[in-house]
């Protein structure tokens, strides 16, 4: 665990399924007074896939649907959490997160398709996600990939080995069934609670095992 947790996190989401994981964790750091700075980057892709799963439509508010803000109509205790995270473009190659000069501490892909997961390990950075992630491993601070596929086959693997030779944390979207969740938002808040911890930041509603 990272001695000081990040203050300024960078959470890029793709095409792989699993996109209510990706709303409890922007919940999580919207409401976590450590974390002051959140860049959320979104691929054409999970667009897609937050419309199938989650009922979302298009990029106009999107924060707003994710975090369950009606636009134009949040408290200003709301609007002033919420304005903390900043949505950046995914086209957008020369965004602040594409230098390593911009103090983004850490970073979180969840999901993270093997797509993107591809491009990470083999330094392919056409976009502002992979490019977000190179940085984050040129300057040797924490990347956090999410991996969500099933099979794997040889290649997804020998990927995974690559990024995480590299220094990014392979952490497979895998949630757990010990505290017995009665629901799916109390399964994909746990996971969080976990990625979050692995990043500094453990959250007060954490599940421990007591043994």
């Amino acid at each position: 665990m990272p001695c000081n947790p990040p203050q300024n996190l960078t959470v890029a989401t793709t095409g792989a399924s699993g996109a209510l994981f990706l709303k409890h964790l922007l919940l999580a750091v919207e409401r976590d007074a450590r974390v002051r700075t959140v860049n959320f980057i979104a691929s054409d892709s999970a667009l897609r896939v937050m419309a199938e799963e989650l009922g979302l439509r298009g990029r106009y508010n999107l924060l707003g649907q994710l975090l369950g803000h009606a636009s134009g109509k949040s408290s200003s205790r709301q609007a002033a959490r919420a304005g903390k995270i900043h949505q950046q473009a995914n086209a957008d190659i020369g965004a602040n997160i594409a230098s390593g000069s911009y103090p983004a501490q850490a970073m979180v892909v969840l999901p993270c398709s093997v797509g993107t997961l591809a491009r990470i390990a083999n330094g392919m950075a056409s976009h502002l996600i992979e490019r977000a992630a190179d940085v984050c491993l040129k300057e040797r601070r924490p990347l956090v990939l999410c991996v969500r596929e099933t099979p794997l086959n040889k290649i997804h693997i020998r990927n995974m080995y690559r990024a995480a030779d590299a220094g990014a944390t392979i952490f497979p979207l895998i949630p757990a069934f010990y505290f017995r969740p009665a629901t799916l938002d109390a399964m994909a808040r746990e996971f969080v609670c976990r990625v979050l911890a692995h990043l500094g930041l453990p959250q007060p509603d954490a599940y421990h095992w007591k043994g």
